[in-house]
Protein backbone atom coordinates (compact mmCIF):
# COMPACT_ATOMS: atom_id res chain seq x y z
CA UNK A 1 0.00 0.00 0.00
CA UNK A 2 1.71 2.55 -0.90
CA UNK A 3 4.48 2.65 -4.21
CA UNK A 4 6.61 5.53 -4.03
CA UNK A 5 10.19 5.19 -3.47
CA UNK A 6 10.18 3.18 -0.09
CA UNK A 7 6.84 1.38 -1.31
CA UNK A 8 8.84 0.09 -4.38
CA UNK A 9 11.91 -1.07 -2.70
CA UNK A 10 9.08 -3.48 -0.56
CA UNK A 11 7.77 -4.57 -3.77
CA UNK A 12 11.00 -5.34 -4.98
CA UNK A 13 11.98 -7.36 -1.44
CA UNK A 14 8.85 -9.64 -1.74
CA UNK A 15 9.37 -10.40 -5.51
CA UNK A 16 12.98 -11.77 -4.59
CA UNK A 17 12.49 -13.18 -1.35
CA UNK A 18 10.45 -16.50 -2.47
CA UNK A 19 8.85 -17.20 0.88
CA UNK A 20 5.72 -14.83 -0.72
CA UNK A 21 3.95 -14.16 -3.52
CA UNK A 22 3.39 -10.00 -4.54
CA UNK A 23 -0.29 -10.12 -4.68
CA UNK A 24 -0.42 -6.48 -6.38
CA UNK A 25 0.39 -2.76 -5.39
CA UNK A 26 -2.03 0.12 -4.53
CA UNK A 27 -1.70 3.51 -4.52
CA UNK A 28 -3.46 6.71 -4.72
CA UNK A 29 -2.19 7.63 -7.78
CA UNK A 30 -3.01 5.16 -10.44
CA UNK A 31 -0.51 6.11 -12.49
CA UNK A 32 2.37 5.12 -10.06
CA UNK A 33 0.81 2.26 -9.66
CA UNK A 34 0.44 1.00 -12.97
CA UNK A 35 4.09 2.01 -13.54
CA UNK A 36 5.20 -0.45 -10.06
CA UNK A 37 2.63 -3.20 -11.02
CA UNK A 38 4.14 -3.69 -14.57
CA UNK A 39 7.47 -2.99 -13.38
CA UNK A 40 6.94 -6.37 -10.79
CA UNK A 41 4.37 -7.98 -13.01
CA UNK A 42 1.77 -7.87 -10.80
CA UNK A 43 -1.49 -6.28 -10.55
CA UNK A 44 -2.41 -2.99 -9.60
CA UNK A 45 -5.69 -2.62 -7.25
CA UNK A 46 -8.02 0.05 -7.59
CA UNK A 47 -8.58 0.19 -3.75
CA UNK A 48 -8.05 -0.86 -0.85
CA UNK A 49 -11.13 -3.46 -1.03
CA UNK A 50 -9.97 -4.87 -3.67
CA UNK A 51 -6.51 -4.80 -2.10
CA UNK A 52 -8.30 -6.61 1.55
CA UNK A 53 -9.95 -9.34 -0.93
CA UNK A 54 -6.88 -10.50 -2.81
CA UNK A 55 -4.00 -10.72 -0.40
CA UNK A 56 -3.64 -12.15 3.12
CA UNK A 57 -0.77 -9.34 4.50
CA UNK A 58 0.23 -5.99 3.67
CA UNK A 59 3.06 -3.51 3.70
CA UNK A 60 2.01 -0.11 4.17
CA UNK A 61 3.74 2.35 3.44
CA UNK A 62 1.89 5.42 2.59
CA UNK A 63 2.54 8.81 4.58
CA UNK A 64 2.39 8.32 8.05
CA UNK A 65 -0.98 10.59 7.90
CA UNK A 66 -2.39 7.34 6.53
CA UNK A 67 -1.16 5.01 8.48
CA UNK A 68 -3.34 4.19 10.75
CA UNK A 69 -6.82 4.41 8.52
CA UNK A 70 -5.31 2.42 5.95
CA UNK A 71 -3.69 -0.54 8.47
CA UNK A 72 -6.57 -0.21 10.67
CA UNK A 73 -9.19 -1.31 7.31
CA UNK A 74 -6.66 -3.71 6.62
CA UNK A 75 -6.56 -5.22 10.11
CA UNK A 76 -10.15 -5.25 10.55
CA UNK A 77 -10.31 -7.29 6.98
CA UNK A 78 -8.61 -10.23 8.41
CA UNK A 79 -4.70 -9.32 6.95
CA UNK A 80 -1.57 -9.06 8.80
CA UNK A 81 -0.05 -5.91 8.54
CA UNK A 82 3.46 -4.52 8.67
CA UNK A 83 3.47 -0.65 8.66
CA UNK A 84 6.28 1.39 8.27
CA UNK A 85 7.62 3.85 10.64
CA UNK A 86 6.72 6.02 12.81
CA UNK A 87 3.53 3.72 13.14
CA UNK A 88 1.66 6.67 13.11
CA UNK A 89 1.32 10.97 13.62
CA UNK A 90 0.47 11.16 17.05
CA UNK A 91 0.05 8.24 20.50
CA UNK A 92 -3.44 8.32 20.58
CA UNK A 93 -3.66 6.97 16.97
CA UNK A 94 -0.96 4.49 17.39
CA UNK A 95 -2.64 3.32 20.31
CA UNK A 96 -5.72 2.27 18.55
CA UNK A 97 -3.97 0.97 15.76
CA UNK A 98 -2.42 -1.71 18.55
CA UNK A 99 -6.09 -2.27 20.11
CA UNK A 100 -7.12 -2.90 16.58
CA UNK A 101 -4.87 -5.48 15.82
CA UNK A 102 -4.84 -7.10 18.94
CA UNK A 103 -8.83 -7.29 18.92
CA UNK A 104 -8.58 -8.64 15.01
CA UNK A 105 -5.62 -10.92 16.65
CA UNK A 106 -3.90 -10.27 13.66
CA UNK A 107 0.35 -9.81 13.26
CA UNK A 108 1.27 -5.84 13.66
CA UNK A 109 4.82 -5.29 12.96
CA UNK A 110 6.63 -1.86 12.34
CA UNK A 111 9.45 -1.00 10.02
CA UNK A 112 11.82 0.13 12.26
CA UNK A 113 14.32 -1.23 10.38
CA UNK A 114 17.66 -1.17 12.20
CA UNK A 115 16.40 -4.00 14.25
CA UNK A 116 16.96 -6.15 11.58
CA UNK A 117 20.63 -4.75 10.82
CA UNK A 118 23.15 -7.28 11.10
CA UNK A 119 25.31 -5.13 12.87
CA UNK A 120 22.38 -4.70 15.74
CA UNK A 121 22.13 -7.82 15.89
CA UNK A 122 25.53 -7.89 16.76
CA UNK A 123 25.55 -5.59 19.43
CA UNK A 124 22.55 -6.78 20.96
CA UNK A 125 24.27 -10.19 21.66
CA UNK A 126 27.50 -8.44 23.95
CA UNK A 127 25.26 -5.83 25.36
CA UNK A 128 25.59 -6.17 29.18
CA UNK A 129 24.99 -2.60 31.01
CA UNK A 130 24.64 0.48 28.59
CA UNK A 131 25.64 3.77 30.46
CA UNK A 132 26.12 6.13 27.64
CA UNK A 133 24.69 6.23 24.09
CA UNK A 134 26.31 9.07 21.34
CA UNK A 135 24.44 8.51 18.60
CA UNK A 136 24.61 10.70 14.68
CA UNK A 137 22.32 10.13 12.04
CA UNK A 138 22.85 12.83 9.11
CA UNK A 139 21.33 12.77 5.95
CA UNK A 140 21.62 15.36 2.90
CA UNK A 141 18.33 17.24 1.98
CA UNK A 142 15.78 15.29 0.01
CA UNK A 143 11.57 16.12 -0.30
CA UNK A 144 10.95 12.66 0.96
CA UNK A 145 8.62 12.47 4.01
CA UNK A 146 8.60 16.08 4.82
CA UNK A 147 5.22 15.26 6.07
CA UNK A 148 7.28 14.79 9.66
CA UNK A 149 9.81 16.28 11.78
CA UNK A 150 13.77 15.08 11.44
CA UNK A 151 12.63 13.50 14.47
CA UNK A 152 9.65 11.44 13.01
CA UNK A 153 11.73 10.67 10.18
CA UNK A 154 15.02 10.02 10.88
CA UNK A 155 15.84 10.23 15.00
CA UNK A 156 12.96 7.82 15.28
CA UNK A 157 15.35 4.97 14.31
CA UNK A 158 17.72 5.31 16.73
CA UNK A 159 15.31 6.13 19.49
CA UNK A 160 13.54 2.71 19.00
CA UNK A 161 17.49 1.26 19.23
CA UNK A 162 18.06 2.83 22.57
CA UNK A 163 14.93 1.93 24.10
CA UNK A 164 15.52 -2.03 23.21
CA UNK A 165 18.93 -1.88 23.82
CA UNK A 166 17.94 -0.43 27.37
CA UNK A 167 15.22 -1.99 27.90
CA UNK A 168 13.22 0.92 30.00
CA UNK A 169 11.77 4.44 29.45
CA UNK A 170 13.55 7.49 29.35
CA UNK A 171 12.66 9.48 32.96
CA UNK A 172 13.68 13.03 31.45
CA UNK A 173 13.88 14.56 28.66
CA UNK A 174 15.68 17.15 26.74
CA UNK A 175 15.92 18.59 23.28
CA UNK A 176 16.11 21.21 20.94
CA UNK A 177 15.92 21.92 17.12
CA UNK A 178 15.31 24.21 14.50
CA UNK A 179 13.75 24.27 11.35
CA UNK A 180 15.87 25.37 8.17
CA UNK A 181 15.05 24.31 4.61
CA UNK A 182 11.25 22.66 5.53
CA UNK A 183 8.33 23.80 7.61
CA UNK A 184 9.14 20.87 10.10
CA UNK A 185 12.23 20.71 12.46
CA UNK A 186 15.17 19.73 10.31
CA UNK A 187 17.83 19.66 12.29
CA UNK A 188 17.39 17.97 16.65
CA UNK A 189 19.87 17.12 19.74
CA UNK A 190 18.27 15.19 22.13
CA UNK A 191 19.20 14.17 25.86
CA UNK A 192 17.62 11.06 27.44
CA UNK A 193 18.38 9.99 30.79
CA UNK A 194 17.58 6.68 32.40
CA UNK A 195 16.54 5.58 35.96
CA UNK A 196 19.32 3.65 35.98
CA UNK A 197 21.76 6.45 34.89
CA UNK A 198 22.42 5.69 31.57
CA UNK A 199 22.09 8.64 29.31
CA UNK A 200 21.64 8.91 25.73
CA UNK A 201 22.70 12.09 23.50
CA UNK A 202 21.34 12.01 19.86
CA UNK A 203 21.52 13.98 16.99
CA UNK A 204 19.32 13.71 13.28
CA UNK A 205 19.97 16.41 11.02
CA UNK A 206 18.60 16.00 6.79
CA UNK A 207 20.55 19.00 6.33
CA UNK A 208 23.63 17.46 6.31
CA UNK A 209 26.13 17.76 3.80
CA UNK A 210 27.22 14.26 4.43
CA UNK A 211 25.93 10.69 5.01
CA UNK A 212 26.53 9.30 8.37
CA UNK A 213 24.82 6.72 10.59
CA UNK A 214 26.36 5.97 13.77
CA UNK A 215 25.90 4.59 17.50
CA UNK A 216 28.78 4.48 20.07
CA UNK A 217 27.51 2.59 23.39
CA UNK A 218 29.62 2.68 26.93
CA UNK A 219 29.01 -0.37 29.16
CA UNK A 220 31.06 -1.15 31.86
CA UNK A 221 34.52 -2.16 31.07
CA UNK A 222 33.49 -1.79 27.23
CA UNK A 223 33.01 0.26 24.09
CA UNK A 224 31.24 -0.70 21.44
CA UNK A 225 30.93 1.07 18.09
CA UNK A 226 28.18 0.49 16.19
CA UNK A 227 28.33 1.82 11.56
CA UNK A 228 24.71 0.97 10.85
CA UNK A 229 25.89 1.68 6.95
CA UNK A 230 28.72 -0.29 6.78
CA UNK A 231 27.45 -2.88 8.69
CA UNK A 232 30.01 -3.48 11.10
CA UNK A 233 30.63 -3.39 14.65
CA UNK A 234 33.78 -2.29 17.16
CA UNK A 235 34.30 -3.49 20.69
CA UNK A 236 37.39 -2.67 22.73
CA UNK A 237 37.15 -3.79 26.64
CA UNK A 238 39.92 -3.14 29.27
CA UNK A 239 40.50 -6.15 31.69
CA UNK A 240 41.57 -5.57 35.74
CA UNK A 241 45.25 -4.85 34.48
CA UNK A 242 44.07 -2.20 32.49
CA UNK A 243 45.00 -4.05 29.21
CA UNK A 244 42.97 -3.13 26.17
CA UNK A 245 41.71 -6.06 23.31
CA UNK A 246 39.11 -6.71 21.28
CA UNK A 247 38.12 -5.88 17.68
CA UNK A 248 35.69 -6.36 15.45
CA UNK A 249 32.83 -8.50 15.97
CA UNK A 250 31.61 -10.62 13.23
CA UNK A 251 28.75 -9.99 11.52
CA UNK A 252 27.18 -11.75 8.12
CA UNK A 253 25.85 -8.62 6.66
CA UNK A 254 22.54 -8.79 4.38
CA UNK A 255 19.65 -6.25 3.85
CA UNK A 256 17.60 -5.10 6.58
CA UNK A 257 14.66 -4.91 4.47
CA UNK A 258 14.78 -8.09 3.46
CA UNK A 259 15.15 -9.46 7.08
CA UNK A 260 12.37 -7.54 8.14
CA UNK A 261 10.08 -8.90 5.42
CA UNK A 262 11.29 -11.88 6.66
CA UNK A 263 10.75 -11.42 9.95
CA UNK A 264 7.09 -10.38 8.76
CA UNK A 265 6.47 -14.03 6.94
CA UNK A 266 7.92 -15.63 10.23
CA UNK A 267 5.49 -14.21 12.50
CA UNK A 268 2.49 -14.69 10.18
CA UNK A 269 3.54 -18.31 9.75
CA UNK A 270 3.83 -19.28 13.38
CA UNK A 271 1.38 -16.45 14.46
CA UNK A 272 3.76 -15.29 16.71
CA UNK A 273 4.87 -12.04 17.97
CA UNK A 274 7.43 -10.14 15.71
CA UNK A 275 10.62 -8.87 16.55
CA UNK A 276 9.15 -5.29 16.62
CA UNK A 277 5.40 -5.33 17.73
CA UNK A 278 3.15 -2.45 17.56
CA UNK A 279 3.83 -1.97 21.19
CA UNK A 280 6.98 -1.30 20.86
CA UNK A 281 6.49 1.21 18.19
CA UNK A 282 4.11 2.83 20.26
CA UNK A 283 6.75 3.39 23.45
CA UNK A 284 9.52 4.74 20.70
CA UNK A 285 6.37 7.04 19.07
CA UNK A 286 6.01 7.91 23.16
CA UNK A 287 9.19 9.23 23.58
CA UNK A 288 9.61 10.86 19.85
CA UNK A 289 6.61 12.97 20.66
CA UNK A 290 7.83 13.99 24.46
CA UNK A 291 11.02 15.45 22.65
CA UNK A 292 9.10 16.88 20.04
CA UNK A 293 7.38 18.93 22.89
CA UNK A 294 10.57 19.68 24.03
CA UNK A 295 11.66 21.27 21.33
CA UNK A 296 8.39 23.43 20.54
CA UNK A 297 9.62 24.77 24.40
CA UNK A 298 12.86 25.43 23.41
CA UNK A 299 11.29 27.19 20.19
CA UNK A 300 9.58 29.35 22.45
CA UNK A 301 12.42 30.40 24.69
CA UNK A 302 14.41 31.26 21.53
CA UNK A 303 11.59 33.36 20.00
CA UNK A 304 11.48 35.14 23.49
CA UNK A 305 15.28 35.96 23.79
CA UNK A 306 14.91 37.21 20.10
CA UNK A 307 11.93 39.67 20.98
CA UNK A 308 13.62 40.83 23.73
CA UNK A 309 17.20 41.90 21.54
CA UNK A 310 14.80 43.75 19.00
Amino acid sequence: MGVGQFGRNHARVIRECGGAQLAGVYDVDPQRAQTVAHEFDCPAFASLEETAEKASAAIVATPTVAHVETASFLLNRGLHVLVEKPVAPDVESARSLVETANRSARVLQVGHLERFNPAVAAVKEVVTLPLFFEVHRLSVFSPRSLDVDVVLDLMIHDLDIVLWLTGMMPEEVRAAGISILSRKVDIANVRLAFPNGCIANLTASRVSTERVRKLRLFQPFEYISVDYGRQDVVRLSVNPQMQLSGGMLPVQKAEPLRLQLEGFLGAVRAGGRPLVPGEDALRTLEVARAILDKIELHAQVVSKTLDSLR
